[in-house]
C-alpha cells in the first residue's frame, strides 16, 4: 500500500495539482490586495465614497450606525453592502483572472507557432543520404 501510495504521490498530475494549488493561494493573496487596496477605493471615488460594506437593513427596529455595530449587538440584520462588494471583488478577480489566462494561452499559442515553424524548416530541409544508401556507394565503390 505504501508503494502505491508513493506511486500516486509520484505522478505528475499530482504533483502539478499541488503546484497550481500553491501557486494559486499566492496569486489569491496578490489578487485580494489589488481588489483591497487599489480597485474599491477607485469605485469609492467614482461612486462618491459609497462603503458598500457597510450598508445594511436592520431587521430588529433598533438604530444602530454601523453594521458592525449592529453585530456586536446581535440585531438581526440583511447585510446586502457585504453582498455587493463580494460581486464587485468577484468580477475583478474574474477579470484579472480572465487576463492571465489570456496572457498565458497568448503565449502558449507563439511558442507552439515558432515550434511549428521550426518543425516546418526541418522537414523542408533537404534530407542527407541514408546510412543505407551510403554504404551501397562504398560497397560499389570498392567494387570498382
Amino acid at each position: 500500500m505504501l508503494n502505491e501510495f508513493k506511486a500516486f504521490i509520484a505522478k505528475g498530475n499530482v504533483v502539478d495539482l499541488a503546484v497550481g494549488i500553491i501557486i494559486g493561494a499566492a496569486f489569491t493573496a496578490i489578487v485580494n490586495s489589488l481588489v483591497a487596496d487599489l480597485i474599491n477605493p477607485l469605485i469609492g471615488l467614482v461612486t462618491g465614497g459609497i462603503d458598500f460594506s457597510n450598508l445594511f437593513i436592520n431587521l430588529s427596529g433598533t438604530e444602530y450606525t454601523s453594521l458592525k455595530a449592529a453585530k456586536d449587538a446581535g440585531a438581526p440584520v440583511f447585510a446586502y453592502g457585504s453582498f455587493i462588494t463580494a460581486v464587485i471583488n468577484f468580477l475583478i478577480i474574474a477579470w484579472v483572472v480572465f487576463l492571465l489566462v489570456k496572457a498565458v494561452n497568448k503565449l502558449k499559442e507563439a511558442t507552439a507557432k515558432k515550434e511549428a515553424a521550426e518543425a516546418a524548416a526541418v522537414a523542408a530541409a533537404p534530407a542527407g543520404p541514408t546510412e543505407l544508401e551510403v554504404l551501397l556507394q562504398i560497397r560499389d565503390s570498392l567494387k570498382k
